[in-house]
């Protein structure tokens, strides 16, 4: 095979080159766009359980292929086919709420009254004074609502039905190249490090910063937020409120956005209870919420994140509605992930810079003086 002749930095042909290298890798980006989830989960859960695979390679040295086998069996058996079955609760027990509130079973503006006869008298005179009392504008809205709802859910089921095969598709590519991930992702992970123009020891900060954060974005705030919802989902179960499965997954999706949290979903129910006279279940699921969920986080996140990699609040909140905003729900990941490494590079910079300057202060220090 020929080679290309070689072309002087800064050159017709070398910029031509790099030119022709940007636009292919777009290019092949632009192809594998319809399945990006695919592939990002694929490569997100094979960094998560690298060393499970790792481990299962320590047993049984050069059989690279069987390791990656038992680890997918394991992540297919403790992962993907439980969050399988819980969806599948989740789509249930959310049409049955529909219906219930379709039929009028299930009201919000009776709620709504029920609880507002229970407030003080200070309370309800105050909501007077700003119109907050009109329990039928209360109910033209919630009927709105669930009009808007209605059609949503009808859109929504139209879209799950008619892209069925595009989901199963992106599924199996998806534990495809999960499987490859995992058994070449030590030598593909190399050579695209390899690959970077940068300084040997940037690529290899870079690297561990990007593996570290991505394991403790998954770990430090689905883990926990799974955790959460797990147990709002039991205690409300306990306590009899219809749809735990549906309030649980809620109270876990709503955990991950700092400012808002599952408090949302778990404090109004507490008000109702109060309002209604059901006071012991009221102090009971408060109690469980602060005493027990709310510690979940506090006690999980460090055993699961470590301290080097906690973003600020106000970074991890605008990170992760920015990044549902442009990558829908795969945005709750990919949001933190990309400020955690903006953050690093950052890092990695000042750093570098930190240094230069020591060592050309240093440098200049020791230097004979001119005569």
């Amino acid at each position: 095979m020929k080679q290309l002749p070689s072309a002087q930095p800064g050159s017709f042909e070398s910029k031509f080159f790099l030119w022709l290298l940007v636009a292919v890798s777009l290019a092949f980006l632009w192809v594998l766009s319809p399945f990006y989830g695919a592939v990002f989960w694929g490569a997100v859960f094979a960094i998560v359980f690298a060393p499970l695979h790792a481990r299962l390679l320590k047993t049984m040295p050069l059989r690279h292929t069987l390791a990656a086998v038992l680890a997918l069996l394991f992540i297919l058996l403790l992962v993907i086919f439980p969050l399988s079955l819980v969806s599948a609760l989740l789509v249930q027990e959310a049409g049955l709420v529909f219906q219930r509130m379709q039929s009028g079973e299930m009201s919000f503006s009776l709620y709504f009254q029920q609880i507002y006869d229970a407030l003080p008298i200070w309370v309800s005179g105050l909501l007077t004074r700003f119109g907050l009392t009109d329990m039928g504008l209360v109910q033209e809205r919630i009927t709105r609502s669930l009009t808007q709802g209605s059609q949503f859910f009808a859109t929504q089921a139209l879209s799950i039905g008619q892209n069925t095969f595009e989901f199963l598709v992106s599924f199996f590519i998806m534990l495809y190249l999960l499987f490859f991930f995992l058994r070449d992702g030590s030598a593909l992970g190399r050579r695209m490090t390899d690959m970077l123009p940068l300084d040997v020891d940037i690529k290899r900060n870079l690297s561990s910063k990007f593996i570290t954060v991505i394991r403790a974005t998954v770990k430090g705030n689905i883990v926990v937020a799974m955790v959460q919802g797990a147990l709002g989902g039991l205690i409300f179960w306990i306590l009899g409120i219809h749809a735990p499965v549906l309030w649980g997954t809620l109270m876990a999706f709503l955990s991950l956005v700092p400012a808002v949290g599952a408090a949302i979903v778990w404090l109004p129910v507490v008000i109702y209870f109060l309002a209604t006279g059901a006071v012991l279940q009221a102090v009971l699921l408060t109690a469980f919420c602060v005493l027990v969920i709310g510690l979940v986080d506090n006690l999980l996140r460090p055993l699961l994140v470590g301290k080097d990699t906690k973003l600020p609040d106000y970074v991890v909140l605008m990170s992760t509605i920015g990044g549902m905003a442009l990558f829908g729900l795969n945005g709750f990941v990919i949001g933190p992930v990309i400020a955690s490494m903006f953050i690093a590079a950052w890092d990695i910079f000042s750093t570098s810079r930190e240094d230069a300057s020591a060592a050309e202060a240093t440098e200049s220090s020791s230097a004979p003086p001119e005569h």
